[in-house]
């Protein structure tokens, strides 16, 4: 048995003798995750979450997993309701910088999930190739699940089994891996024929506002150096009068206009209308 699959018995065992403890859960959760048991993993994080409401890493944790699942919709909650309990902490939380930069993550596989459907209905030609190619890996996965059912039942029955887990496992991410390129590959091309319609459009990083995660078009500059939207910052100094990262005190009077990030904000804003709704 590996290392992680023993500390993943000891924590069922300890939820056994304590099952009202949600740090319990929520330590088995980040197990699961090193494992890629995202389904499991989803399970204990909202039972954590029915313990204490307020779990931030709970929801960090269930966001993380959604968004390997591809929820990016679910994901983009979870990991809001973790931003926002990292902010009303009332201390610093080193937490925070890496629950933003999975909101952020889950709003871009979000906007990528419209820009997909998006294309799709530009062109249908696309669509019928992209549904042939997703058709063809459901296929291909059925196949490889009737054959590695037909080798597990042959494992029980002579009590071997841990090299063919291993095989089924890499041959799946193989199928899965393939489609994926297949499918980027076919993106690519049609972009290129149409780039005006068919290219994904995508907002920089350092446009948007890591409070709102929406684009900036009034940037202003903390005495750290990091930039936010006026709106979303006075609001949030109303809340709590400190630096939404650092917790170091910070008032009204200690912010600046970004004037360069403004500039650069209003031009992408006027030739991609689009991204307001980012």
């Amino acid at each position: 048995m590996s290392a992680r699959a023993n500390i993943l018995k000891e924590e069922g065992n300890n939820i056994q003798q304590d099952p009202s403890n949600p740090k319990l859960f929520t330590n088995r959760a980040m197990t699961r995750i090193r494992l890629h048991s995202w389904d499991a993993c989803i399970d204990d994080c909202l039972h954590s979450i029915s313990l204490l409401s307020a779990n931030m890493k709970a929801y960090y944790y269930l966001a993380q997993a959604q968004l390997a699942l591809h929820h990016p919709n679910e994901a983009l909650s979870s990991a809001l309701t973790a931003y926002e309990l990292c902010l009303n902490s009332g201390t610093w939380n080193p937490s925070t910088s890496h629950v933003s930069q999975l909101v952020l993550q889950a709003k871009k596989e979000k906007w990528e999930g419209k820009e997909r459907e998006r294309i799709r209905r530009r062109s249908d030609l696309l669509r019928e190739l992209e549904d042939g190619l997703a058709a063809m890996q459901r296929s291909e996965l059925r196949n490889w699940d009737v054959k590695w059912s037909e080798h597990m039942d042959i494992d029980r029955e002579y009590g071997s089994g841990r090299e063919g887990s291993i095989g089924a496992q890499e041959e799946k991410a193989e199928i899965i891996d393939t489609s994926r390129r297949k499918l980027e590959e076919l993106r690519s091309a049609f972009a290129l024929s149409d780039p005006q319609n068919l290219q994904p459009r995508e907002v920089p990083d350092y446009m948007i506002d890591n409070i709102s995660f929406c684009v900036m078009h009034d940037p202003v500059v903390t005495k750290t150096g990091n930039s936010y939207e006026r709106s979303t910052m006075l609001e949030h100094l109303k809340r709590s009068p400190t630096d939404p990262l650092t917790r170091e005190p910070l008032t009204v009077r200690d912010l600046r206009p970004n004037l360069a990030l403004k500039q650069a904000c209003a031009g992408f804003l006027e030739k991609n209308g689009w991204a307001v709704d980012y």
